[in-house]
């Protein structure tokens, strides 16, 4: 089809008139009328511009875009799909996959653009359709289809935070994943945590399956924070790609610190910036390196009111003590034993545990929580990434950082 007004522009002899996008001859009468018309503005025009040269179309086309482009593949299944209409507006449109299901979405305000409102699927083919019209009252189709990306494989994730849980002011964020990741800057941009006050904290990859989320101090008692994985579509290098995402809320407690020391064998609790109790105590033995309780800054992980203790190295399997607090994955924990009362405030005998009395440890275990600071000092071990979860707040500030993945 010609542009509008091709024929007469060319001494065809004849008028075309655009009407739902299609050309009806004009009358004799009408054409000259038309002529007269056309005429006599010439006659008065102050205009240089040739006769001869075509004047801009009135009628163009609706000019449809769409996003991911028609035939794309290996596309993520989040990232953004829409479909553009700069000058004109969507009559009606569509995207559906391949079991005819549609796709939900949602116009802008103007009526030119319409975006997909919910995450695709991965190896499928999706198909637009529907219709546009341009501001000069010309019709376009919206047509095409895209494929999203089939993964090699899906990795998924946990987090070490519940929902609605309170925990203490030393508590890290832990994403752990079920396989390595090699893209873990990509993966890192997808983790995402926020707090009521603008805790400045940072994302460190203490492995290639977990990243932890460390404020740079402790947290303030009361801070609200959320944390969202948004895993789901995003690429983890070698094909993998995220499983699904997850995401909670919690609250940091009271401010409770616990600060021990090997050499004067006693275990203070501060609350709120209160002394609130003073036990002795019993730490490991420090004539064996294999018995020594670590320096450093411990996080309480779990609680117990009974736990069985192994150590074959040692000679001892399912020994049981009571009102067992853990304070890192190298086996040392804060519990009762009766057995040591006698040490417990002038030597050490333990195998790396801090032992109290079974009354202490009970009111001890009673007002931990998960999270807070065991600060330890005095004994010529520190703790470290030889001893797992958590060893976070060994590291320096910019140590922590120096984790980062996407940093930068």
């Amino acid at each position: 089809m010609r542009p509008i007004g091709e024929g007469a522009r060319k001494g065809l002899g004849v008028n075309w008139h655009m009407t739902g996008g299609r050309r009806r001859l004009l009358s004799t009468t009408a054409m000259g009328f038309a002529l007269v018309a056309t005429l006599s503005i010439s006659a008065c025009s102050a205009s240089s511009a040739d006769p001869a040269e075509p004047a801009a179309e009135q009628s163009a086309a609706a000019k449809v875009s769409v996003q991911p482009a028609a035939g794309a593949e290996d596309v993520s299944p989040v990232e953004p799909v829409t479909v553009k209409v700069p000058n004109g507006k969507i009559n009606r449109v569509s995207l559906t996959n391949a079991e005819g299901k549609e796709v939900e979405g949602a116009p802008a305000k103007d009526g030119r653009s319409w975006r997909v409102t919910e995450p695709l699927g991965y190896g499928k083919t999706y198909t637009w359709s529907g219709t546009a019209t341009s501001d000069s009252g010309e019709r376009g189709k919206i047509a095409g289809s895209f494929r999203t990306v089939e993964p090699a494989q899906l990795i998924s994730a946990e987090l070490n935070v519940g929902d609605g849980k309170t925990y203490g002011i030393a508590m890290p964020i832990k994403v752990t994943f079920d396989a390595d990741v090699t893209d873990k800057a990509a993966v890192e941009k997808a983790l995402k945590v926020q707090t009521s006050n603008g805790t400045e904290g940072a994302w460190a990859w203490l492995d290639n399956r977990s990243a932890h989320w460390r404020p740079k101090e402790y947290w303030a008692p009361g801070t609200k924070v959320e944390v969202n994985a948004n895993i789901y579509g995003v690429r983890f290098g070698e094909g993998a790609y995220g499983a699904s995402d997850l995401s909670s809320e919690f609250t940091i407690g009271r401010a409770q610190i616990v600060r021990a020391n090997t050499q004067t064998h006693r275990m203070k609790v501060i609350r709120d910036g209160k002394q609130v109790a003073d036990y002795p105590a019993s730490f490991g033995l420090e004539t064996d390196p294999g018995r020594v309780t670590k320096s450093g800054i411990h996080v309480v992980m779990s609680k117990h009111t009974s736990y069985a203790m192994t150590n074959e190295e040692y000679g001892y399997r399912d020994y049981v003590v009571p009102w067992a607090v853990r304070i890192s994955n190298n086996g040392e924990f804060i519990h009762g034993y009766a057995p040591s009362i006698s040490a417990q405030g002038n030597s050490n005998v333990s195998h790396g545990c801090v032992n109290l009395a079974p009354d202490n440890a009970k009111i001890y275990h009673d007002g931990a929580l998960i999270g807070d600071p065991v600060e330890i000092e005095g004994s010529d071990q520190q703790l470290s990434s030889a001893d797992h979860d958590y060893y976070d707040w060994t590291l320096s500030w910019k140590q922590w950082q120096g984790k980062s993945a996407a940093r930068g």
